[in-house]
């Protein structure tokens, strides 16, 4: 697929030669890297920007009629499901997934459209109340964006494979403001054949998307809490226990998805079949609205001790 319109193409191959003359490969990488961070933290800004004004036009209809949640979030599945089926007319899938299977099988080519599809999909789905959360989509995109950067520049696989790292750890980097988070996500779970020379491009990417995201919203971090007790070392068993009662936690929650999704795909009429995912998932948030969103609220909420205030509007509440 050709990524630049035909009119530019001149002008592109100009520039790509005299890259070729006047920077080394190494060189250009770095300035790729620190370009695709950039964008990312644009992108997560973007992304943001477009959930909280979502979620505060429905959180405001649903004060005072709570019913709207039996709404907002068959809405939501309804628009993403014509975007995807009418629009992109492609599969955007489950993003570490595609990204993985772009790194195996494809030669770390993903589509253009991965740039912004997943971004707008998500941005509908979580704003209206599907509690998904944007952190797999804004994965694709950032892993979209290094792709087709490197692609648009005609460097070989093994550089393409670099820059979908650089973008996914300029995408976490951004949402969360973390940039060793985005670094220890690309190490570990995309699992890149990287030497420490790889790790500076990656560090640039995560750090300058870190950055801008700071010069964009500030200081505000996403958990805010205060330690007030003192740190006990005999507690640490308990940590572990945590820890592993977390493990579990993750796998049944992956194991579940995954059932309930092949269950789904069974259902060949996909009108059938999202009029039966729209009702479960509305009537899960009516009944319990801690579920609607992102869900970072509710750990702040936690992060507080104010445990009763996650039944506040839901239909456990008077039992609390």
């Amino acid at each position: 697929m050709q990524l630049a319109r035909p009119w530019i193409t001149p002008y592109l191959d100009r520039l790509i030669q005299w890259r070729e003359k006047h920077i080394s490969e190494r060189y250009f990488i770095l300035l790729l890297s620190l370009s695709i961070g950039v964008t990312m933290a644009l992108v997560a800004g973007f992304l943001k920007f477009i959930i909280h004004h979502i979620e505060t036009f429905v959180l405001s209809q649903t004060e005072e009629h709570s019913y709207f949640f039996l709404l907002f979030p068959a809405l939501g599945v309804l628009l993403s499901l014509l975007f995807v089926r009418y629009i992109v007319r492609d599969d955007i899938g489950h993003g570490v997934t595609k990204v993985l299977s772009a790194i195996s099988q494809r030669k770390s080519r993903i589509k253009p459209h991965n740039t912004w599809s997943s971004l707008l999909a998500s941005a509908l789905t979580i704003g209206l109340g599907g509690s998904v959360g944007a952190e797999s989509p804004i994965v694709l995109t950032g892993a979209a964006v290094g792709s087709n950067f490197g692609r648009l520049f005609r460097l070989e696989q093994r550089n393409l494979m670099l820059l979908i790292g650089c973008g996914v750890a300029g995408a976490l980097g951004g949402v969360f403001k973390a940039p060793i988070t985005g670094l220890v996500f690309v190490i570990e779970v995309l699992l890149l054949d990287l030497t420490m020379a790889s790790v500076l491009p990656l560090l640039i990417s995560s750090v300058s998307a870190a950055s801008v995201a700071y010069i964009i919203s500030g200081k505000e971090i996403l958990f805010q809490f205060i330690q007030t007790d003192p740190y006990h070392i005999e507690r640490i068993p308990l940590m572990i226990l945590l820890g592993v009662v977390c493990g579990l936690m993750s796998l049944y929650f992956s194991k579940t998805m995954f059932r309930v999704e092949g269950e789904l795909k069974r259902i060949k009429d996909y009108r059938l079949r999202y009029l039966i995912s729209a009702l479960i998932l509305s009537l899960l948030i009516f009944l319990f609205p801690p579920l609607y969103g992102e869900g970072y609220d509710s750990v702040n909420i936690l992060l507080d001790g104010q445990y009763t205030q996650l039944l506040d509007g839901s239909f456990f509440g008077p039992f609390t």
